[in-house]
């Protein structure tokens, strides 16, 4: 029988080796799996962290070993090239950081063995990712396993697949269950028992067969039917010889049936099922990517109290074990590989094989209804290659999985026209209209005229969200990484996409804070602060409530803003949010009033005076907070960009005049503004050619028209820190306090 052995305590690892050891080293330190190089300065800003290879060893002697005929390696996440070597020999390479892979050791073991895996991270130009807005996380940040079996098993070489796979169709009241097994050195006279489980664990129907295949009649089935009711079964098969079974392997699966319409959005078992979720990274502060079950599971619990029915695990393959929680809590999932920002011509084989380990591997789940071909990856325009690529593996996925549809995550700049936009089953969109520019009020009457455009295409929302850390504000702008003005826009972008019921689907960019060691703004350098729930999963920002209040059913009020607690003016707004259809807030005690809101967004008048407790009511439920009366604002609450140039309250702003706390779309909607920004980004691009436009570009891509309409929405200063971030631009605090003195110049529009 099938014996698997944990191989995740003590190994020795380095980054200072550069060959492999013939012997076990005594001078490395030693780990205990899972387990990452990055986990520190992976998250702590200056894109500086660790890229390159680095080495894990372990010695074991094979007398310890379980008694089996044939021993593999499992690696369930090396990131993101590794090469595997027992006693001196190497026996595999494996390129794909986030996925489970296999290495057969029985000819290499001896009686005492030394074995080294050699894990790199290194920038490249073949395996996926390369670009992105995370941190590449180096080593082996998941389990390994050591699994021992007969000569005649269920596979074990392709594709790091279970083995087993389940085809369940719904007719009617019943499900008609497809099996197939795949095995390794069978032999003549040994048969395969099939049996099918329910939830609790009872025998429903058995077969034994010669065949490699199964059909089952599950009458009067049991669905899969997302939050509502996860219903799982369980499919063993037995591998058996002389009436012994060798070997088995076991998968649980949903029986479903589901369509994406594009106009009434997700349908799950003929029901309308509306997705509205997040996204989800997979790493966490001080670990990086290299999570334990309980990580995992807090996640899922966060997930499921906000109310979500749908997750995108981005931006690639996930930990098996969390895929078994989305089965589990019955949460709709979109599964994606990392092609992601930037398309490379030479890397489109380990686009190749990263899809078919997704699907092979991650067949069997109930949860998963769409495979992720790419992210972003038309930034910098749609080619002939990349347009190939995309059709290749959008062909693959429906010869490999004939039961899912196919999408991608488009970026805001990707036009609506593209022809990249065709390939796929559904379509949805990566948009940041207020806050990477544009307004909130662009995401709503864009996915309109997308509708109107492609009436027959499903279109969602893949992404969007901004930026929050302990900043705090009565008057929240575009920009100010306050947790207020994340209320504010998700407020607002709730409002505009659950309601458009032709979206197939919505996912909020972040559920969580996560590491991208490129990102230096928001006074916190290292991270993504977009998430929902901070980086530690210690504080569920107002803007976690704002959904609770909208998709979860358990009742609750909260407070918002109970980190804000000095202001300055005489009377304050106070929001509070509840799935409840009535609000009463009380100021030390005296009702301020009773409050409905259709939106569950609950807005309060209170007068300042002094220090007063709030207490908001809702049906049983009640939450606390204290505000208090200052003369000042307090300085504590208000971001100061660490290394920035100039800040914002630096700068001149004369009322009625021009400055470079103004949108870009307000300064060059004058003649002066436009002509004189029109002359220094000329001047910054070396000027006009042959009379054409000046070119601009970022990061290696053209900033396009559409671009620059979506940058209206920045502040002039926010808008040059980004240049000066993105581009090779640099500007002196002289430079743009003299810009701003001659903005001052102009007269502001009137509004």
């Amino acid at each position: 029988m099938r014996q698997i052995l944990n191989f995740n305590r003590k190994w020795a690892f380095t980054k200072q080796a550069n060959e492999i050891p013939a012997v076990m080293p005594t001078d490395w330190n030693f780990v205990n799996l899972p387990h990452s190089w990055n986990a520190i300065d992976g998250q702590d800003g200056d894109n500086d962290y660790f890229r390159g290879t680095a080495y894990y060893a372990k010695a074991f002697a094979k007398m310890d070993l379980p008694t089996a005929e044939q021993y593999y390696l499992e690696i369930k996440g090396a990131n993101s090239s590794a090469d595997v070597y027992l006693n001196g020999k190497k026996l595999a390479h494996h390129d794909g950081g986030y996925s489970t892979w296999r290495v057969n050791l029985t000819d290499a073991l001896e009686s005492m063995n030394l074995l080294v895996i050699s894990v790199d991270n290194s920038a490249n130009e073949t395996v996926y990712p390369q670009m992105a807005d995370f941190t590449f996380y180096g080593g082996l940040y998941r389990d390994v396993n050591l699994i021992c079996v007969n000569e005649s098993h269920f596979d074990l070489d392709y594709y790091g697949a279970p083995g087993i796979a389940v085809t369940p169709t719904v007719e009617g009241e019943n499900a008609k269950v497809h099996v197939e097994t795949y095995l390794t050195n069978a032999k003549d006279g040994q048969t395969i028992r099939y049996t099918i489980y329910d939830a609790d664990e009872k025998a429903i129907d058995t077969v034994e067969t010669k065949n490699t295949s199964a059909d089952f009649v599950i009458n009067g089935v049991h669905l899969w039917n997302g939050r509502i009711d996860p219903y799982l079964y369980c499919c063993e098969a037995e591998l058996i010889e002389d009436g012994n079974v060798i070997d088995n392997v076991c998968t649980r699966f949903g029986c479903r049936s589901f369509e994406i319409d594009p106009e009434n959005g997700f349908i799950l078992n003929g029901k309308e099922y509306p997705l509205r979720g997040v996204s989800r990274h997979q790493d966490r502060w001080g670990f990086g990517n290299a999570l334990l079950p309980e990580h995992h599971e807090e996640d899922m619990d966060l997930i499921c109290e906000v109310g979500a029915t749908t997750i995108r695990l981005a931006h690639y393959q996930h930990d098996q074990y969390f895929y078994d929680l989305c089965d589990e809590k019955g949460l709709v999932i979109w599964a994606e590989i990392p092609y992601i920002s930037k398309h490379m011509p030479t890397g489109r084989e380990n686009t190749i094989s990263q899809m078919k380990e997704l699907i092979y591997q991650n067949y069997n789940h109930p949860s998963i209804v769409v495979w992720g071909l790419s992210n972003e990856i038309s930034i910098g325009g749609s080619d002939d290659d990349l347009l190939e690529n995309h059709r290749i593996l959008n062909d693959l996925c429906h010869e490999l999985d004939k039961t899912r549809l196919t999408t991608i995550a488009a970026v805001s700049m990707c036009k609506m026209d593209d022809p990249y936009l065709q390939i796929p089953d559904v379509v949805s969109y990566n948009h940041y209209f207020g806050w990477y520019g544009g307004e909130t009020s662009m995401n709503g009457p864009w996915f309109d005229k997308f509708h109107e455009m492609h009436p027959s295409i499903p279109i969602g929302c893949s992404e969007y969200g901004c930026e929050a850390l302990d900043w705090h504000t009565s008057d929240p702008r575009q920009g100010d990484y306050t947790e207020e003005y994340q209320a504010y826009y998700h407020e607002e972008l709730i409002k505009q996409l659950f309601t458009r019921k032709y979206m197939w689907a919505t996912h909020v960019w972040n559920m969580f804070d996560f590491g991208a060691d490129a990102r230096n703004e928001g006074g916190e350098n290292g991270q993504n602060h977009k998430g929902l729930v901070t980086f530690d999963r210690k504080y569920k920002k107002d803007s976690f409530y704002a959904y609770k209040a909208w998709l979860s059913d358990e009742p609750f009020v909260h407070l918002c803003s109970k980190r804000y607690i000095d202001r300055a003016e005489d009377e304050t707004v106070v929001t509070v949010y509840s799935n409840l259809p009535e609000v009463e807030l009380f100021a030390n005690g005296v009702s301020v009033g009773k409050k409905t809101a259709e939106d569950h967004f609950f807005k309060f008048t209170v007068k300042n005076e002094g220090e007063t407790e709030l207490v908001a009511v809702a049906g049983e439920c009640k939450d606390k907070s204290v505000i208090r009366k200052v003369d000042t604002f307090n300085e504590a609450y208000r971001l100061v960009e660490k290394g920035a140039i100039l800040n914002w309250f630096d700068i001149d702003a004369p009322e009625g005049r021009l400055s470079l706390n103004d949108k870009m779309s307000d300064i060059i909607s004058t003649p002066e503004g436009q002509k004189l920004f029109m002359g220094m980004f000329s001047k910054m691009m070396g000027g006009n050619k042959d009379g054409e436009e000046p070119k601009m570009e970022a990061m290696g891509f053209e900033i396009n028209a559409d671009m620059m309409s979506m940058m209206g929405g920045f502040t002039a200063l926010r808008l040059f820190t980004l240049m000066g971030g993105m581009m090779d631009v640099k500007f002196t605090k002289e430079e743009l306090l003299g810009l701003n003195a001659m903005l001052n110049q102009i007269e502001a529009p009137k509004k």
